[in-house]
């Protein structure tokens, strides 16, 4: 499957290459190919996580691996803040920057923390279902869980049938993944086509800037997790996850990637059902690495381009700020863009400032959601390994053998 989705890669890039805004006419392939994904997302979180709550068999444990997952989520994310703003603060791609060609571009107020935490809870879990909130979906799903492990024998039958259910979805996600190469290949050749990578060019000092630190944050962070922390070998945790991260490069979506991330999770890193359908749903909602460095190195730009000098007091409250609004960055391509006001409203920029910048890193942003968006799935699925190894419910012989040994036993 991976070599598929490369080769897709690299012919989609070619053929918008040459075919340019002609393109256009075949994104409705790739559209198609999220619809897919989609369609199985909300059942699949909602039917994998009372699954895996009932396989823990101790509600106890529940709250054990929720504290360990929010801690390195959290702490990961603030890595992640820092070494963008350290690489921003030292790279200087602000400086002798002029926005006045800039076209101010169109913000949208942050949610406000209290309001997002209060939408946890549904009114209506049919609802939630029903418009997708998966915050709300997590938690009915987790309380139903529970009640499921605490009412006991009378309850077997449904948890058999959440049991199947999860079987089901994940057989129903293989073969929509077997549409994922034409997708991916209409989606890139759309991008090339439209945008491309020349559109980079007009900013070359801060895409480069934010690469770089995307780059370091998947390579050395998560590669120092897998063997100091863990002990495991970083080469077989990325070969594992290349599928997720190939998938999530082409969709710009780490919701519509979760899917792909689940199978990857279980077929190929060794995380048990019990981790992997509790662990992974809430980072592709809250987790959000990739994100948290392009605000934050953005927002470092705007200061240098006003020539607002930054603080030690004013670095540490963008890290504060940009690891809170990360939290509520919507999972769906370019939902970063526009939660930048909150992060640089806090360094005194202006309204009409900060649309300009705004304006300014629209026309390029898509490529580099593509690669922020890989950095949240590796981060999403790092998290996952570390949970499952400190939970005992890690495969290390799945995780070794990448994946070779659970497809040989299914053919």
């Amino acid at each position: 499957m991976w070599k598929r989705i490369v080769l897709a890669l690299i012919l989609g890039v070619i053929v918008g290459a040459f075919w340019g805004e002609g393109a256009q006419s075949i994104r409705w392939i790739g559209d198609l190919f999220i619809r897919l994904i989609q369609m199985v997302v909300v059942p699949l979180i909602f039917i994998t996580i009372v699954a895996g709550i009932v396989a823990m068999g101790d509600p106890q444990k529940l709250g054990s691996l929720g504290i360990k997952t929010l801690a390195i989520y959290m702490g990961t994310t603030l890595v992640a803040i820092i070494v963008g703003l350290t690489l921003a603060a030292i790279i200087q791609p602000g400086v002798g920057v002029d926005l006045s060609a800039a076209t101010p571009g169109e913000l949208q107020a942050p949610i406000p923390i209290g309001e997002r935490m209060m939408s946890i809870v549904p009114t209506n879990p049919v609802a939630a279902l029903a418009e997708g909130n998966v915050l709300a979906i997590i938690f009915f799903a987790v309380i139903f869980g529970m009640g499921i492990l605490v009412v006991g024998k009378n309850a077997q039958p449904m948890a058999d049938i959440m049991d199947a259910g999860a079987e089901v979805m994940l057989k129903l996600t293989h073969w929509v993944m077997e549409f994922a190469p034409f997708g991916v290949f209409a989606l890139i050749a759309w991008v090339a086509g439209t945008q491309g990578v020349a559109a980079l060019l007009d900013v070359v000092a801060l895409a480069a800037t934010v690469i770089l630190a995307l780059v370091f944050h998947t390579v050395v962070v998560h590669s120092s997790i897998m063997k100091f922390v863990l002990g495991l070998s970083p080469v077989k945790f990325f070969k594992g996850a290349k599928n997720a991260m190939l998938v999530a490069f082409s969709t710009s979506s780490s919701m519509a990637t979760l899917p792909v991330t689940l199978t990857a999770a279980e077929e190929n890193l060794g995380i048990r059902p019990a981790v992997a359908s509790t662990v992974l749903p809430l980072g592709a909602t809250i987790n959000m690495d990739g994100s948290a460095i392009y605000v934050g190195v953005v927002s470092v730009f705007a200061a240098q381009v006003f020539g607002v000098d930054l603080s030690l007091i004013d670095y540490l409250l963008v890290a504060a700020t940009t690891t809170m609004v990360s939290i509520g960055t919507a999972a769906v391509p370019g939902a970063s863009v526009f939660l930048m006001a909150a992060v640089m409203g806090t360094i005194g920029l202006s309204p009409e400032q900060i649309a300009v910048v705004v304006g300014f890193v629209l026309p390029f942003d898509r490529p580099l959601d593509m690669l922020r968006t890989s950095v949240n799935i590796t981060g999403d699925l790092s998290v996952a390994t570390t949970v499952a190894n400190w939970e005992n419910e890690f495969d290390r012989e799945v995780f070794d053998s990448t994946g070779k040994s659970r497809q040989r036993s299914e053919i």
